[in-house]
This record gives C-alpha cells, sequence and structure tokens, in this order.
C-alpha cells in the first residue's frame, strides 16, 4: 500500500501508474480480508507523504531544467499548469493539489522549484497525506460493508 501510494504522489512514476483506481480497490479488500484499517492508512499516507517529499527535492534539486527530462518532456503543459496553480493558492495549493490528477506529481516539483520554505511545504504535504489516505481508502473499508447492511445482505 505504501508503494503505491509513494509511487501515485511520484512526480516521474505517477505519470504511468494507475494507483488510484488499484488503491480504491485495495481498500475495498481490507474489509472483506478482515485486515486492520489504521496500518493499512498510516502505510498509504507515509508512501503519499514521502512521494511529495521527493517530487520537492527534485524540483528544489534540478529547477526548471526538470521540465526537460522524461517523462515530462512528454507533458510540457504539465509544470506550468502546476506552477499556475501553486501560484494562485501557494500552501493551499500544496493541500488540494493532491486531490486533482495530474498536478498531484506537479504541484510538489513547482514547490521546490520555487523554493517553498521546506516546512510550510510539509505542513500541507502531511496534512493532505492524511485526508488523502483516509479518502482513497475508507469508501471501500467502510462504505462497502454499510451499503450491505443498509440493504440487508
Amino acid at each position: 500500500m505504501g508503494l503505491l501510494a509513494f509511487g501515485e504522489s511520484l512526480a516521474f512514476v505517477s505519470l504511468l501508474l494507475p494507483a488510484t483506481v488499484i488503491l480504491f480497490g485495495l481498500g475495498a479488500l481490507i474489509n472483506g480480508a478482515g485486515m486492520a484499517f489504521w496500518p493499512i492508512w498510516a502505510a498509504a499516507a507515509i508512501g503519499a507523504t514521502l512521494g511529495d517529499w521527493l517530487s520537492f527535492w527534485f524540483g528544489r534539486h534540478y529547477g526548471l531544467a526538470i521540465a526537460t527530462m522524461w517523462p515530462l518532456s512528454r507533458h510540457p503543459t504539465l509544470i506550468p499548469r502546476g506552477q499556475a496553480f501553486f501560484e494562485k493558492w501557494g500552501i493551499a495549493g500544496i493541500f488540494f493539489g493532491r486531490f486533482f490528477g495530474p498536478l498531484r506529481a506537479a504541484v510538489p516539483l513547482v514547490a521546490g522549484i520555487c523554493a517553498m520554505p521546506p516546512h510550510r511545504f510539509q505542513f500541507a504535504n502531511i496534512a493532505s497525506a492524511l485526508v488523502w489516505a483516509t479518502g482513497i481508502l475508507a469508501p471501500g473499508a467502510f462504505g462497502l460493508p454499510w451499503l450491505g447492511w443498509f440493504f440487508g445482505q
């Protein structure tokens, strides 16, 4: 779970890995397999946090040159879109960027490129990872059993 969340949040890998659908499905398996929710939730949150942190580091280390590297070079609008989103929303953009498809990978990169203070980035990164992990796993883990109860099954 942690590796999937890490890949989903890492700038380069997230463009190639359809982890969101997989993570939703795994959320449903949590309850069906009788697994504990919280350790799996923690693994997803930690993986997502580390993926964004590494993306942020790439942005700080490589700057705008990162846009010329594969696979970002194949998606030339991704960095400018992430930059516009980050400039408009600031720290809130870090938080909400995790919930918007391709921006999920670009916003941490752009925050690093723009030299956002690391402690401000990490605050938004950790908070959004906790909410994201809940939103991606809880519907399957708790929602499906509730639907079965609701429909008398």
